[in-house]
């Protein structure tokens, strides 16, 4: 189905990505790769249209989070360098490094079979070892790294190619205590690498909310997720900005989504709407009847909560969201008509709703709500 017949659609803002790159770019300065990581449908703004984008507005690096999404950018063309940040599979390793993807190691069984993988792909495996640093995740003990570099270095076919480790909760305080012990931990072992005779080339820690708040963690390169589309990592994060007289990026939401109404219908006063009865009407009432619901990632949580725009106005939803609709009240919006536009996320007019809005309303974050929307809804990149 073309995007232009779909019952709902994201929008998807090329100016909005160029910018915000451009912004952590100039951030980062012109020495630093920029990865700009692209996982979850490049949350949820659509894995191929944004990758193509970024990748010709400048970013070095994508990432990824498992071998499908990898795949998918390879079958598309992309040959930018692909980094793995997940877990890849071992009977995948082969494909992996056949494809000419580099990929995040941690494990001693991956380690035992990456030198046959590379074998028999007839190529070199390009890997970056993930240190632990305090997240407590996926990740190879300070103690234990350089043996664990020094293993793969051995391998025939194998270059370690990256030091890389991750913070735990650089946006969730105003607080540096944590994530510095942590890049302390990271700058520990990566000085006991290159002590032990090691030249790995790229070593990497920083996210968006590092790269905002801490020169200090670019290293050579530096991961760049949730501010490439426009979204702020948390307040606290905004807030330590502001604590540390730094000024904020200027960020713009790439992200609008969209439907168009399926019925508009008059309901008398003391009317029951949707599953559960959960809301009941007070007057006599225009509803409109708008085909998304949780399948397609609208939360549940917002029913009776959220709302959404209709020509250039405020609509309350009305009863619980169902699994492929929900029902906002547009009596006091006149001339609603059917196939209206109704904007679940974005701007109408002068009216804006923002994805951290939604996510108060649900009791999440940002990254959920817009990194949740339904694959299937066609992205439509507009200037």
């Amino acid at each position: 189905m073309a995007a232009g017949q779909a019952l709902q659609r994201v929008e998807v803002s090329r100016s909005a990505l160029v910018h915000n790159l451009n912004q952590f770019r100039r951030l980062l300065g012109p020495r630093r790769r920029l990865l700009a990581v692209v996982k979850a449908n490049a949350y949820g703004h659509g894995l191929l249209e944004v990758s193509r984008i970024v990748v010709a507005a400048g970013a070095d690096w994508l990432g990824v989070n498992s071998l499908e999404e990898a795949i998918a950018l390879r079958d598309a063309g992309l040959d930018a360098p692909v980094l793995i940040l997940g877990y890849v599979p071992l009977d995948a390793l082969t494909e992996a490094v056949a494809r000419d993807l580099r990929f995040i190691v941690y494990n001693e069984e991956t380690l035992r079979r990456i030198g046959p993988a590379a074998a028999r792909a007839g190529r070199s495996a390009r890997i970056h070892v993930k240190v632990e640093t305090g997240t407590h995740r996926q990740g190879v003990r300070r103690e234990e790294v350089v043996r664990f570099v020094g293993r793969a270095e051995r391998i025939p076919g194998v270059v370690v190619e990256g030091l890389a480790s991750h913070f735990a909760n650089i946006e969730d305080t105003t607080s540096d205590e944590y994530p510095a012990q942590q890049l302390a931990v990271f700058r520990d072992a990566c000085r006991r690498v290159r002590e032990a005779g090691f030249r790995v080339p790229l070593r990497h820690m920083s996210c968006t909310a590092a790269a905002m708040l801490f020169p200090a963690t670019y290293f050579n390169m530096a991961r760049v997720g949730i501010g490439l589309y426009g979204l702020w990592p948390s307040k606290e994060t905004y807030l330590s900005c502001l604590l540390r007289k730094r000024t904020p990026l200027r960020l713009r939401p790439a992200l609008s989504w969209k439907a168009r109404i399926a019925q508009v219908k008059d309901v008398p006063a003391g009317a029951f709407v949707g599953y559960g009865c959960s809301y009941r009407t007070t007057r006599r009432t225009r509803l409109a009847v708008v085909p998304v619901g949780y399948h397609d990632g609208y939360n549940r949580n917002l029913s009776n909560a959220a709302h959404v725009l209709v020509r250039g106005r405020r609509a309350p939803v009305r009863g619980r969201v169902a699994m492929d609709f929900f029902t906002a009240d547009v009596t006091d919006i006149p001339g609603v008509r059917l196939e209206d536009e109704a904007v679940l996320i974005g701007r109408d007019g002068g009216e804006r709703i923002t994805a951290d809005q939604l996510a108060a309303l649900g009791g999440t974050i940002g990254y959920e709500v817009v990194s949740r929307i339904n694959p299937l809804v066609p992205r439509v990149v507009v200037r």
